[in-house]
């Protein structure tokens, strides 16, 4: 049985292998809704991204459909969207909403929720529960790795030969929403009594100390309370399926942001201060995935790049600058993956006029999020042509990966004018241009093809080709071509001499140059 795995690469760069050949992740999230419904998804999601090159599409599966009745399971939903990705030719990473999504308990049964008293509620102060199963419950946590590995089994025996699934997620942006802690009384009780060894072993407490969470961690005993919690709920779970067929797992955080109030966010989850923790508590998850909506891309990216846990973006930012980040985050971290949310209606021929959804405002307020993160005016047309360059040359990214011939860049900020990145011979200077909203931002990569040439692809951006800083020798231009990768083989299309080739560019639509260069 060939599963998909995540190994490193012969440069030691994490890469996901699907039947044993390097697999870039170029995807696409569906709204949450949409694979709740077969005929949904054959009507209104798979005409829509077929206009879209991704090569795998992000679905949830849903406990409350696989679970209905305790101990009764139905598998039809799931297999349903397998044999559509199938035919689509699309691979799927499923996201299982189980327990916990948005920090919320939406998605768990109704038999789980109609029995609060088995299966009991975190509590956003002693007399007042929230509509949230504690991660202090262990019966509902058992009943949800019982599930997740039901799931993860039927998988096994009905996927594994043609692997269209190719990773899962567990659960969905974990935490609890409202409140610094769970205030319910077996989390009060838990709160009071000494913190377990395995918590003292990670901040370097002595075993034999016998204090409970808040004199030992202060005001940040709170959320590591919580962290702790939700780490080995989701440990239980993640290990129960993984044990029935071993795919790459992920867990995806709602990141800590402004005012930066545990509960705020959802406390617990894997925010990037705690993801040392997340990867000692919690073995059986392979990556801590963000869901970037902030614009800060580059700080999320150091952040969750960190420590060698492989960077997977499960849910990024709907408006325009995802079409450039997507090069970035594939060229400077070796990303295994990218997807924005909501793809299926990233393109306006998804919707009828007047029928493209906008996102709510008080809805994106009080979850902190930028409305124009969910803005997809103009997005499609983009992102479609970012896509496109990219899956024609997965080989050639997959092969430098960590090889030093890969160079990526990104404007960080309206202040910043450009880059020069040294290669072995020659500087290439590139200027950033653009700088509008409506429009991917500044980013792109390059990557060396020999000593004196090298492919270049991304967005706004000018090029030219310099001496290295301190030589007599001069930069002459022997050939500039425009083109398109196809099947990781370089497709020239225009050879841009003349005036085109005193101002080589690449404009807000990605595109793809090769230079030739000699020096005299």
């Amino acid at each position: 049985m060939m599963i998909p795995r995540i190994a490193p690469n012969r440069y030691g760069i994490p890469t996901l292998y699907v039947k044993d050949q390097p697999f870039l992740i170029l995807g696409g999230e569906i709204h949450n809704s949409s694979s709740s419904s077969p005929a949904y998804m054959e009507e209104h999601v798979w005409p829509a991204l077929r206009s879209l090159p991704l090569n795998t599409v992000i679905a949830p599966v849903y406990w409350e459909t696989l679970e209905p009745e305790e101990g009764h399971f139905d598998f039809s939903l799931m297999d349903s969207l397998l044999s559509q990705a199938g035919r689509e030719g699309k691979k799927l990473i499923l996201l299982w909403f189980g327990l916990w999504k948005n920090g919320e308990s939406m998605y768990a049964p109704s038999w789980i929720k109609e029995n609060p008293g088995r299966y009991f509620r975190a509590c956003y102060s002693p007399e007042n529960p929230s509509d949230t199963v504690s991660p202090l419950c262990t019966d509902a946590i058992e009943a949800d790795a019982n599930a997740f590995a039901r799931f993860m089994a039927h998988l096994r025996e009905t996927d594994k030969e043609e692997n269209t699934v190719i990773m899962v997620q567990v659960e969905n942006e974990s935490g609890f929403l409202g409140a610094q802690r769970d205030y319910s009384e077996q989390a009060r009780t838990a709160y009071c009594s000494p913190v377990p060894p395995s918590m003292k072993e990670y901040a370097g407490i002595a075993i034999e100390n016998k204090d409970s969470w808040y004199p030992l961690f202060k005001e940040d005993a709170p959320e590591l309370f919580m962290t702790f919690h939700y780490c080995l709920a989701i440990q239980k779970i993640a290990h129960a399926g993984k044990t029935e067929y071993p795919l790459p797992l992920n867990v995806n955080a709602w990141l800590e942001q402004f005012p930066e109030i545990p509960g705020s966010y959802p406390c617990g989850g894997p925010i990037a201060k705690y993801m040392d923790l997340w990867k000692k508590l919690v073995p059986s998850i392979d990556m801590l995935s963000p869901d970037v909506y902030l614009s800060d891309f580059k700080g999320v990216c150091d952040a969750y790049s960190a420590g060698g846990n492989p960077l997977f973006i499960p849910e990024a930012r709907r408006d325009p600058v995802t079409a450039s980040n997507v090069f970035y985050a594939f060229g400077q971290y070796y990303a295994l993956g990218f997807s924005p949310f909501g793809i299926e209606d990233m393109l306006p021929s998804a919707a009828a006029p007047g029928e493209l959804p906008s996102p709510d405002a008080a809805v994106m307020a009080a979850l902190q999020i930028d409305m124009s993160a969910f803005s997809s005016t103009g997005t499609g047309c983009y992102l479609q042509r970012s896509y496109e360059i990219l899956s024609g040359m997965t080989g050639l990214l997959t092969e430098h990966r960590g090889s030093g011939k890969l160079h990526a860049f990104l404007r960080k900020n309206e202040h910043d004018k450009g880059i020069i990145l040294s290669l072995p011979r020659t500087d290439v200077k590139l200027t950033y241009t653009g700088g509008r909203p409506d429009m991917p931002g500044s980013a792109g990569f390059l990557i060396e093809d020999g000593d004196f040439g090298f492919y270049i692809t991304g967005c706004n951006f000018r090029i030219e080709v310099l001496a290295k800083k301190g030589s007599e020798k001069k930069v002459s231009l022997l050939r500039l071509e425009e083109g398109i990768f196809t099947g990781n083989r370089f497709c020239p299309g225009r050879i841009l001499n003349g005036d085109e080739r005193m101002r080589a560019s690449i404009g807000p639509m990605a595109g793809v140059l090769r230079f030739e260069v000699c020096l005299y």
